[in-house]
């Protein structure tokens, strides 16, 4: 049995009552997701809350969050109010679509580690289910949505399996956003790539695309450039 929170250097994040526990993908997008400045963050999709404690760790920022589950919300509700920055963050149980219809703020930056598995075989546990296929909120729909809730120089900030990763890439450039950031994320620096961390923006650049690899070809033994990006997270680094 897993334990039922994880325990951060300055916050602890309780799970068991989400269907997606702390992970990896999570860990990586709220260490990285550029924050500079901001002062208004939305994390779409918070489950436990993690990113979004993550983000006011490392910034002053205001952080709204959303999740349509109940639980999950309970679960960061909980989480939140037991950090540091209970009085930076909000949450909202609701959905994506029914945020931005009400929605009259404008933020610097967006956040999501989304439901990924489109075409894989659904899980018989509901919850889990939303959580990791993209039915009710898809990537499509994540980016054109988004458009519309940041600032003229806001960015929204993703991570995906290489494949969806590309596409939504693909879709987003066709719709008036630029990609900034591309990162190909690996297990080990001699496997096959499988995340994309992503920022897109409104505004025009220069496509910056680097990799990221998580251990070395040791098991268990992070790379010093992982260990970089999320020493001030990690209770061992």
């Amino acid at each position: 049995m897993s334990h039922p929170f994880f325990q951060f250097k300055q916050f602890t994040v309780f799970h068991d009552r989400c269907a997606m526990k702390v992970g990896i993908d999570g860990v990586t997008l709220g260490a990285w997701t550029p924050v500079d400045n901001a002062k208004k963050i939305l994390d779409i999709g918070t489950g436990t809350g993690l990113i979004a404690l993550m983000l006011a760790q490392r910034s002053t920022a205001e952080i709204d969050a959303l999740d349509i589950d109940k639980q999950a919300i309970e679960q960061a509700r909980f989480n939140v109010e037991n950090s540091a920055w209970k009085n930076r963050i909000r949450l909202f149980e609701t959905s994506l679509q029914e945020y931005h219809s009400v929605c009259t703020t404008a933020y610097d930056v967006l956040v999501c580690n989304p439901p990924y598995f489109i075409n894989s075989k659904k899980s018989p546990i509901v919850a889990r289910n939303m959580a990791r296929h993209a039915e009710s909120l898809t990537h499509e729909e994540l980016i054109d949505l988004s458009f519309d809730l940041l600032k003229p120089d806001g960015t929204l900030c993703v991570i995906l399996p290489v494949e969806e990763g590309l596409q939504a890439i693909s879709h987003a450039l066709a719709s008036n956003w630029y990609a900034h950031q591309m990162v190909f994320v690996f297990p080990k620096p001699a496997a096959k790539a499988k995340r994309l961390l992503i920022q897109l923006g409104k505004k025009e650049k220069i496509t910056r695309i680097s990799r990221l690899a998580i251990e070395t070809e040791q098991r268990h033994e992070y790379t010093d450039e992982y260990k970089s990006l999320v020493k001030n997270f990690y209770l061992k680094l």
